[in-house]
């Protein structure tokens, strides 16, 4: 199974669509809510180069981006190949 990291926050509706939509997909994801957590906040931006925004997805280390990054992927097919559950 792919590593899945995705940096959240409590009140972000868009960090919620994208765990459940990683959920529907069967696959585990390592969560880092940055909710008054400075270091997190600044490893995400670090790791997404610059993003200030939730969820920040990265899958083994590759920056997928945010939910519409996520959700556009899985529209056009290309994230069950990059989760590696392709059929």
């Amino acid at each position: 199974m792919k590593k899945i990291d995705i940096y959240t926050s409590n009140l972000c509706p868009y960090c919620h669509r994208a765990k459940a939509l990683l959920s529907a997909k069967g696959v585990t994801f390592n969560e880092f809510k940055i909710d008054g957590n400075t270091k997190l906040s600044e490893e995400a931006v670090q790791r997404s180069g610059g993003m200030r925004t939730v969820p920040q997805i990265f899958i083994e280390n590759h920056h997928v981006g945010g939910y519409d990054d996520l959700n556009l992927l899985n529209q056009k097919g290309e994230l069950d190949l990059l989760l590696g559950i392709a059929k």
